[in-house]
């Protein structure tokens, strides 16, 4: 943005990378250590501490690794997994697609359940692939909690009423990168084995670190697994928790300092009020989106996503036309639509360290950009849609009562 200068802030509203708390800012801005002294594995040991309690894991085992959300897809797969095995995994957008083709061309056998852009995972022919698997040759499922591409949330817990109902030991790996820190998850209660995170979403941090949390089932699994793996192998990174120095090889300090800054963001704020925040930015952005006359690509409510609206718009409009103009005219930037819904969707992120006048901020922009390439939205008429909605929802702020 440095070189396409614009007056005031850009209003950030893609679903990740999101806005950096100014406390995150600070915290990261500090040179380089030894990260063989005594005081980077004494911060490492309660990172690793602290991160379980965002996965809502008491027993699993984290790991912080140098890596995007890809890498750490990468890191559940060939730890719990040997080239061959049955991977059950779930086709509803861009990012489930990609997981599907890492996992394919790792040699897994994949069989893959598809549905429409805009539905979610299709449980019922879960079952039906469960129940008729006495054998079981399905060794893990692998499912996208929130499908970022359409704005489709999953619900996890009937997966794990699946797999209990059938008594079916297969792993269950989930990627939660726009879900972790902003929707509900359980990954105890529901049986996760491996949950997977990244840092630039709702943690609201830089990219660089593939955070994930594995199940005691899950690192057993890691024992026989025979895929090739190096710079993602668990094993390196236990061998150096036993020795206490907890990094084979080199991290980055400042991110480690922006996480320690943002989980202590997380924690004031409460985790429970955090994810109450995200559902309210979510169903004021759905609020809106209705009195402007348009529809969500998410075809069911029970899938509605608290982190991404996806907004289909009529033929005679070019989506990617809205965000171009948005980005250029009002400073605005918004997801586009990607593959199957690209010109078709425009997406507005609200997640990460995100309140409720800055998405009304961006509620505005919209209606403005919607003005511009022709669509006949009333001024006003989102807007107006989602403050009444929050101003009868949004608590006191706890720290200001």
């Amino acid at each position: 943005m440095d070189y396409v200068y614009a007056p005031g802030k850009n209003h950030l509203f893609v679903p990740g990378p999101v806005n950096i708390p100014e406390p995150v800012l600070r915290a990261m801005n500090r040179n380089n250590e030894d990260y063989r002294s005594p005081a980077v594995p004494a911060l490492t040991k309660t990172l690793l501490e602290d991160v379980k309690k965002i996965f809502k894991s008491t027993t699993g085992t984290t790991f912080l690794i140098p890596t995007t959300g890809t890498g750490a897809w990468e890191s559940a797969l060939t730890n719990t997994l040997s080239p061959g095995d049955r991977i059950v995994s779930f086709l509803i957008g861009q990012f489930s697609l990609l997981w599907i083709d890492q996992q394919q061309r790792l040699n897994f056998n994949v069989d893959v359940v598809e549905s429409d852009w805009g539905q979610g995972a299709n449980l019922d022919v879960l079952e039906s692939k469960l129940a008729t698997d006495g054998g079981h040759t399905i060794k893990a499922i692998c499912i996208v909690h929130n499908e970022t591409a359409t704005g489709v949330t999953n619900d996890l817990s009937k997966v794990r009423f699946l797999l209990d109902k059938y008594k079916h030991p297969a792993l269950l790996l989930v990627d939660g990168v726009s879900s972790i820190c902003a929707l509900d998850f359980r990954m105890d209660e529901w049986g996760v084995d491996v949950a997977l995170t990244g840092s630039q979403k709702a943690l609201s941090l830089p990219t660089g670190l593939g955070i994930i949390c594995a199940s005691p089932k899950a690192l057993e699994a890691s024992k026989t697994s025979k895929s090739v793996k190096v710079f993602f192998d668990w094993k390196d990174y236990l061998k150096f928790y036993n020795l206490g120095t907890y990094w084979p090889y080199t991290p980055s300090i400042q991110l480690l300092y922006g996480l320690r800054a943002a989980l202590d963001l997380l924690f004031e704020e409460g985790l429970d009020n955090v994810i109450a925040r995200h559902s309210r930015l979510g169903k004021a952005t759905r609020l809106a989106v209705e009195a402007w006359g348009l529809k969500n690509c998410t075809q069911k409510e029970e899938w509605f996503s608290d982190t991404v609206t996806a907004v289909l718009v009529p033929s005679y409009i070019d989506s990617a036309e809205i965000v171009r103009r948005a980005w250029k005219r009002y400073n605005l930037s918004l997801g586009l639509g990607l593959n199957k819904v690209a010109g078709k969707v425009f997406r507005i992120g609200h997640l990460g360290n995100l309140n409720e006048l800055q998405l009304l901020g961006c509620l505005a922009g919209v209606e403005m950009v919607l003005k511009d390439v022709g669509y006949p939205v009333k001024l006003g008429s989102g807007v107006a849609a989602a403050s009444a909605y929050l101003q009868n929802n949004i608590p006191l702020i706890p720290s200001r009562i």
